[in-house]
């Protein structure tokens, strides 16, 4: 060599590792313009490039050194690794194949090797090269940790756990490796050793944005919402722009129901990550919280453009179709999702019930048959009010209700046991509902709340639903000592405040029906909670002491199909006694219903429709010769298929008639057109059923063994007519024909009906209210005694 050019070589080599790079650099270009493929001059100039991060420089230097001296191990290793830093991932693979060929011994090659091939998604095949760098060296922490990586990837946890423990025993202060063994314990959902892992990791590293954002999903799955929001905001001071942070504070702030706040961070997320599919399908779910059905669809939708197997997306979006009541296509939907994700917690169920929505029955049978055995084998399949309207078995419900609630609203105890309330004056009842507007479980309650004894009782109510502004609405409102309106608050800050209130029990009119708060009750709002009305069923949790019944509902004997003690009332059903009827007098005509024809009617759901039952009124139309069927269908699917099952039961389908929404009034007065109403099985007639009997036509039912197949006839036996009441479905249709064939003896019942109605229980509020509050005293007693709930009964 140029005796010159080795002279600039040693000078340009001794300032590069006295970190002299300006003057390294000037030194080496002028030896590249005297010799333009001088080997030691590429591949020093290309090393400062990179130690200057200006990477696609030092890979063109190294390119042009490696074409000199393609078997020179280091240059080989230093143009991987500039290659990779410049963002030419792919392309840097064969040189990092290259340096491992010629030096196998490069504990640094191998490393950077594996982590390329991470980056590229190439999990098993890094896998294997952290290994070679662990086998030259077993003390070699940072390749510890790239393999618990990428064995977290490759959701092999336990063994990635093992990777960070290794990690830790080798630098106990690496944040990074307790942050990452924060993460592969929440995905084993160990959720209290992550949040171990997390705050290790931060009292190295305070400023591990990551790791700040990573708790705050821990702490959001252990539902201690408060505590993830402080961390996401930790994590967004240090980095404003981590999408995922933002994301995750938004599912936060969805738990505690502070929607608007959600689709913020939702946006947020969106604006610097536009392709962040999860962050549509849950900003989707805000909308959807908040009614805006619309906008949530086709946020699900964009959602599903990004990532048409995101299994959530699509269930979630099914959701929403069917609030929007577009059943078929909510149908489509839940089965896409399943056919992604056949586990989806509770997706069978929902199909089901939507096709019970439509009347949609082929393979019904099977489908209930396979819920039956996913349940018994405690899978997360259906929701459990679906379940009562499809199988007679209260053990089988039980079980539903048991895993619904455990996997949703298992007992919380973030605001700590609840504290003995000293005796107050009055006792103070609290009555929670999502259902104070027009709605059938306000229109049974509504002078419950203006009867009950003021004097004796405090009664609140914690409204949690839509104001509809409704006179119904405005009725209610008047009629509490305190109407709270809680929407806009969380679970616990609702528990809070009716601790605060000191509430001495809390009544859930809910249940697991729609827009249900059963988190409230798992933090305890209460030392006695009860369930009424709403949930015709046990809420199979612990937390629920009492469950409002009557000796109907739930015999003595049936008292273990409930996890809730029995708190028996005379006459279970509360009803309103001002319900107006209108003057309107209904012409068969206009109804369009055949002048002469007997007319059997069911204005209950159509999901309680079960093809059994069905073919019972069939069997019962042929038989009365002329006779009509007078039908509530919710929706055009159910009409059409209702109209075709007949057809092929052999009925003519102008036999079939369906009545359309009317006011409330003119709806309680068209029952008076009816001659009998048929019940279904098991999910019985409730509001409907009391409906009928108000307007004086006389209900029929079969009575089976659970809670919601025994309701019409408690509601009989409430108001003496037990002979309305069947046992065998062939005693349900041989009494309908009699009824039908016999004028008298059906008009000697219409009689006994109208003289019992003012004279018995059912329509008997102001008895309602005093047995009630009996229920409440003797259950209040129990609690100031120190007594553990059990079965009561006041007569």
């Amino acid at each position: 060599m140029n005796p010159q050019l080795n002279f600039m070589l040693q000078q340009a080599l001794q300032a590069f590792e006295s970190n002299n790079f300006d003057r390294a650099d000037s030194i080496l270009k002028k030896v590249l313009q005297a010799d333009s493929k001088n080997l030691p001059a590429l591949h020093i100039l290309g090393l400062i490039k990179a130690s200057q991060e200006k990477f696609k420089e030092a890979a063109e230097l190294l390119t042009k050194a490696a074409r000199i001296s393609p078997n020179d191990a280091s240059i080989q290793y230093n143009l991987a690794k500039a290659m990779a830093d410049s963002g030419a991932i792919k392309e840097s693979i064969p040189h990092h194949k290259k340096t491992v060929e010629l030096n196998p011994n490069n504990l640094e090659a191998w490393l950077n090797y594996g982590k390329t091939l991470s980056q590229l998604g190439l999990h098993e095949e890094a896998l294997m090269n952290f290994e070679k760098a662990i086998a030259l060296n077993a003390n070699f922490a940072e390749a510890w940790s790239n393999k618990g990586n990428a064995l977290h990837e490759l959701k092999r946890y336990e063994e990635a756990i093992d990777c960070f423990d290794k990690t830790i025993n080798l630098k106990p202060d690496l944040a990074e490796a307790w942050s990452n063994k924060g993460d592969a314990l929440y995905e084993l959902k160990r959720y209290e050793a992550a949040v171990e892992c997390f705050d290790t990791a931060l009292s190295h590293q305070p400023n591990l944005a990551a790791a700040w954002s990573n708790k705050g999903n821990v702490l959001n799955e252990l539902k201690r919402y408060e505590e993830a929001l402080d961390c996401f905001d930790r994590s967004l001071n240090l980095n404003p722009d981590l999408a995922e942070a933002w994301s995750n504070q938004g599912n936060a702030l969805l738990q505690l129901k502070r929607y608007e706040a959600a689709i913020y961070c939702f946006d947020k997320a969106l604006n610097l990550k536009p392709t962040f599919t999860e962050a549509w399908s849950n900003k989707g779910s805000a909308l959807q919280q908040l009614k805006r059905y619309e906008e949530a669809v086709t946020h699900y939708e964009k959602a599903l453009n990004l990532n048409p197997d995101l299994a959530e997306a699509w269930s979630n979006k099914g959701n929403t179709l069917e609030l929007l009541k577009q059943y078929e296509a909510a149908v489509t939907d839940y089965e896409k999702a399943l056919n992604l994700n056949s586990e989806i917690d509770w997706g069978l169920g929902t199909v089901v019930h939507l096709k019970m929505k439509m009347c949609a029955w082929d393979n019904l049978p099977e489908s209930i048959e396979k819920l039956q055995s996913e349940i018994q084998s405690n899978k997360k399949k259906s929701h459990p009010f679906q379940i009562l309207a499809l199988v007679d078995d209260g053990t089988l419900q039980k079980q539903s209700a048991e895993i619904y609630a455990q996997a949703l609203y298992p007992a919380d105890l973030a605001l700590g046991a609840i504290p003995k309330i000293p005796k107050h004056e009055k006792i103070r009842i609290g009555y929670f509902s999502a259902d104070f507007r027009h709605h059938p479980v306000s229109m049974l309650t509504a002078e419950l709340f203006e009867l009950h004894d003021k004097n004796q009782f405090e009664i609140i109510a914690f409204s949690f639903g839509l104001d509809d502004k409704s006179p119904l609405r405005e009725r209610l409102s008047q009629s509490f000592d305190q109407f709270i309106d809680v929407s806009s608050m969380s679970d616990l800050e609702i528990a809070r405040l009716a601790r605060e209130l000191e509430i001495d029990i809390a009544v859930d009119l809910g249940g697991f029906t729609m827009d249900n708060r059963t988190g409230i009750f798992a933090l305890r709002a209460a030392p006695v909670q009860m369930s009424y009305i709403g949930y015709l069923g046990t809420m199979g949790t612990q937390y629920i002491d009492y469950l409002f019944a009557d000796k109907t509902i739930v015999p003595e004997d049936s008292q273990q199909l409930y996890l809730e003690k029995i708190a028996y009332l005379p006459s279970y059903q509360v009803n309103d006694s001002h319900r107006q009827i209108a003057d309107k007098v209904f012409t068969r005509a206009e109804l369009g219903i055949p002048q002469d024809s007997f007319v059997f009617a069911c204005f209950n759901n159509n999901y309680k429709i079960l093809p059994a039952t069905f073919d019972s009124w069939m069997r019962i139309l042929k038989t009365i010769e002329g006779s009509v069927l007078f039908l509530y269908a919710e929706n055009e699917w159910a009409q059409k298929n209702l109209l075709k099952e007949a057809a092929v039961r052999g009925i003519e389908s102008q036999r079939i008639i369906f009545g359309k929404h009317l006011p409330a009034d003119e709806y309680l007065a068209r029952y008076q057109a009816c001659d009998l109403f048929l019940d279904t099985a098991p999910y019985n007639a409730g509001t409907t059923a009391s409906d009928a009997l108000w307007a004086g036509l006389p209900v029929l039912t079969l009575i089976g063994k659970s809670f919601a197949s025994r309701v019409a006839a408690s509601l009989l036996n409430a108001i003496d007519l037990p002979e309305l009441i069947t046992t065998t479905q062939s005693a349900y249709e041989a009494t309908a024909i009699e009824l039908a064939h016999n004028p008298d003896k059906l008009a000697s019942i219409k009689q006994k009906l109208a003289q019992n109605r003012n004279s018995t229980q059912l329509f008997n509020t102001s008895l309602f209210a005093k047995n009630i509050e009996a229920v409440y005293t003797k259950i209040y007693q129990r609690y100031q005694e120190d007594l553990q709930p059990d079965h009561i009964s006041i007569h």
